[in-house]
């Protein structure tokens, strides 16, 4: 990875990984939502996200749209955009993984090669990182258009837009494939619990 631009700096040690989920009685994870527009991404991040909040887990969301209100408001759509909001999201969600907290991304995150280098940063850091491909046909998530986006983006209106104009890379190897024109939201959530359940993350 590129290394800090400023080198008049030194990591400061303190209380360990391991430590922190000694104490705290949890491991810290990101789990990462990735598909189209409208494939449920959100929808599913939400609800587990309560979910596990409801079972007295530590969990927080990070949205794709929400984030580009403030952290990443000067980003646009382009690939190079793209990419540098994902590493920024990658970045966050490590940070807040680490405090020992679920942390749920939903972004479309379009290319393999951004999602691997969310994956790497976490690695660095030996925080667990969990890829899950929310899949939908593109003529579901069409026909759901719950913002009016496909419909603009056929026209002609929205450039780069995922599916349309530009690329959706899926994933190769995701931890988990929920495919969410098959299963509902609460099943979507059970198979996520399930698999944090044995692995020891809740």
């Amino acid at each position: 990875m590129t290394p800090p631009v400023s080198q008049n700096i030194v990591w400061h040690e303190g209380v360990t990984q391991e430590q922190r989920e000694e104490l705290t009685g949890q491991r810290g994870v990101t789990i990462w939502f990735t598909g189209l527009s409208a494939s449920g991404k959100s929808t599913l991040a939400c609800a587990l996200e309560l979910e596990l909040l409801q079972r007295k887990k530590r969990a927080f969301r990070l949205d794709g749209d929400n984030v580009r209100f403030g952290l990443n408001k000067d980003l646009g759509f382009s690939p190079k955009d793209r990419e540098e909001n994902i590493r920024r999201v990658g970045e966050v969600a490590k940070l807040v993984a680490s405090s020992c907290t679920a942390t749920l991304t939903a972004f479309i995150s379009p290319y393999l090669a951004d999602r691997a280098l969310a994956r790497k940063i976490h690695e660095e850091s030996k925080i667990p990182f969990l890829e899950v491909f929310v899949d939908a046909p593109l003529e579901e998530v069409e026909k759901r258009d719950p913002k009016g986006l496909y419909a603009k983006a056929r026209a002609g209106v929205i450039k780069e837009f995922t599916g349309i104009s530009a690329p959706y890379e899926a994933p190769e190897k995701p931890e988990l494939h929920i495919k969410t024109a098959e299963s509902t939201i609460p099943e979507g959530v059970q198979i996520i619990v399930k698999y944090l359940e044995d692995n020891n993350f809740i």
